[in-house]
């Protein structure tokens, strides 16, 4: 397995048919605008596309691979490899796994966070922050 590791680079929020309205302009729905239809994220009501949109085929190919790198592990201690190797192998997955959590960090910023400051509503905006902040205190973790 691999143990070097990508990063997922974030992209410009942007939705379907192109960049996404700002919170509050016409053709802008909840905290990331757009107007999608799927279910709501948390208590904070229904949202547009989410931050990561734009970059969710690469997203979707990186958790592909970490999917594989997990099975390898699961060979690995079923073939009775040495301790050391399997360890290795363990924290490249949490590297992996780290490095998609802070692209979806940086895309939420960049795109919900945002559309809730450019929204004006400073409720929204304190409940966004917030929101965040709980989140990267989990990764933290």
């Amino acid at each position: 397995m691999n143990d070097d590791v990508q990063a997922v680079d974030p992209v410009e929020p942007t939705g379907p048919s192109g960049p996404v309205a700002p919170a509050g302009a016409p053709g802008a729905a909840g905290c990331c605008g757009g107007g999608s239809d799927h279910a709501p994220e948390s208590d904070h009501g229904r949202h547009g596309d989410p931050g990561y949109h734009g970059s969710k085929t690469a997203y979707m190919r990186r958790l592909k691979l970490i999917e594989g790198q997990v099975r390898g592990l699961h060979r690995m201690v079923e073939d009775d490899t040495y301790c050391i190797d399997v360890l290795t192998q363990v924290s490249a997955v949490t590297k992996a796994l780290q490095s998609v959590a802070v692209g979806l960090v940086d895309d939420h910023v960049h795109h919900c966070v945002h559309a809730a400051a450019q929204s004006g509503d400073s409720a929204e905006l304190d409940r966004k922050m917030e929101e965040i902040m709980s989140a990267v205190k989990r990764l933290m973790k």
